[in-house]
């Protein structure tokens, strides 16, 4: 066995493995043996199969798994000897000669290999990061007390359909007749809403459905027939008004505070005022953290100047994933693979450099506050304890969830020890113009 090394670059290798028959023979012959003893072929007994017809049958079978087996063993054993960082694994050359797999021949494998980049570099205060302080405004307070109340408000009868009512209609058309229909002003065309905003009961307008409901799945819903129907009706329908529906916003009442905030946290305006602020610099501040996260990000893995061998990871992305994706879809794909690797990488040597352990309490603490957030979306607040972290354990049962969290948790880890070290500038925004930063 002999194994030469080819430097291509900084980051690419390539491995020359001679394989002689002395390197293989015992693999093969142990393997051949092995068959003879468990196969079970017509007219001889088991064990007792010539050790011809065993040749004939597993010879090559047992070369190749043998000749492999052997390769699998060099090259590890090399990598180990030579203390090579590698990425991912290596890769048979592409266009290598055509291998004649004979017993008794000598072979030739050429491999690729991909070096791990090396990252080393240091932080201190000469580091400078943005953390962006937005500012709560009382225009954006405002806006977020409308938001609340218009969402626990209720459609209540209203007289002149305004741009944001809802009108319930009758479909007249010959002897069909739809009736009841709930019909929102938001749904109808730009160029066919202005005929509906000041519609009242009773009032009569033919309309061109086609025209006035561009969406084919809303349009079939509406007027009770299938999708595939709709080609063939007439679209020009009498339209009646039966009742106008304008939406009101709750009103500020003990039981829409109730509903909001929880029993008995709020319990006049002043309070709810208090809490909508709490809230919004909440949302905020948790805003100017993923910001803060994510420049982190940016400069660390800039500051690293992570080089990777693209065309090799390129070949093993598509050779890992066994045909699941194609290379045109890699390729697609492949600058978001490359800043995610890069940044992994960075994280790898800073949590190495700052002692960062996950502990599987923070693991639970982040599913938990995942599963807050998810009971939050469907408006469902204080939930029990016990609740949140059964949700939270179920959560990390699950393998890819697991993985996620984890990730998630060793990136605000790692942040927060870089955080410890740089100085972290504030600078004050308000939400306008922190929106329009890139």
């Amino acid at each position: 066995m002999n194994i030469t090394q080819n430097k291509v670059d900084d980051l690419n290798l390539e491995l020359t493995l001679d394989i002689s028959k002395e390197d293989y023979a015992d693999r093969r012959k142990k393997r051949l043996n092995a068959h003879r003893r468990t196969a079970e072929i017509r007219g001889f007994r088991k064990g007792m199969v010539p050790m011809t017809i065993i040749e004939k049958i597993y010879g090559q079978s047992s070369l190749v798994d043998a000749v492999n087996e052997t390769i699998s063993e060099a090259l590890n054993g090399f990598i180990k000897d030579n203390s090579l960082k590698l990425i991912g694994e290596p890769l048979p050359k592409e266009d290598q000669p055509k291998i004649e797999w004979e017993n008794g021949n000598d072979f030739t494998f050429v491999f690729d290999v991909a070096l791990a980049p090396e990252v080393d570099f240091t932080l201190s205060k000469e580091d400078e990061l943005p953390y962006y302080e937005i500012e709560v405004t009382e225009a954006n307070r405002n806006e977020l007390k409308e938001n609340l109340l218009r969402q626990y408000g209720s459609l209540e009868d209203g007289e002149a359909a305004k741009e944001e009512d809802f009108i319930i209609v009758d479909f007249e058309q010959g002897e069909t007749k739809i009736e009841g229909a709930y019909v929102s002003l938001r749904s109808v065309s730009d160029a066919v809403r202005p005929s509906f905003v000041g519609l009242k009961k009773d009032d009569v307008l033919d309309v061109n459905v086609n025209e006035a409901f561009t969406d084919e799945t809303d349009r079939a819903a509406m007027l009770k027939v299938k999708k595939e129907e709709l080609a063939g009706l007439d679209p020009m329908f009498r339209m009646t008004v039966r009742n106008v529906k304008t939406f009101v916003s709750a009103p500020m009442t003990q039981e829409t505070f109730d509903k909001v905030f929880g029993e008995g946290t709020v319990s006049d305006e002043a309070g709810f005022d208090a809490k909508v602020a709490e809230r919004l610099a909440a949302e905020y501040r948790q805003e100017s953290e993923f910001r803060f996260s994510r420049d982190a990000k940016d400069y660390l893995v800039k500051k690293a100047n992570v080089a990777l061998p693209e065309n090799f990871l390129k070949r093993w992305v598509y050779e890992v994933n066994e045909g699941k994706f194609t290379k045109e879809e890699i390729e697609k794909d492949f600058d978001g693979f490359l800043a995610d690797y890069r940044w992994h990488t960075v994280r790898n040597m800073l949590m190495d450099r700052y002692s960062v352990k996950v502990e599987q309490e923070d693991l639970l603490a982040s599913a938990k506050a995942f599963a807050a957030y998810q009971f939050a979306m469907y408006g469902i607040a204080n939930v029990p304890e016990e609740q949140l972290e059964s949700y939270a354990k179920s959560i990390l049962s699950q393998e890819n969830e697991s993985r996620r969290v984890l990730d998630q948790v060793e990136d605000q880890k790692t942040i927060a020890a870089v955080r410890e070290v740089v100085t972290v500038k504030p600078v004050k925004v308000t939400v306008e113009q922190f929106r329009k930063l890139k």
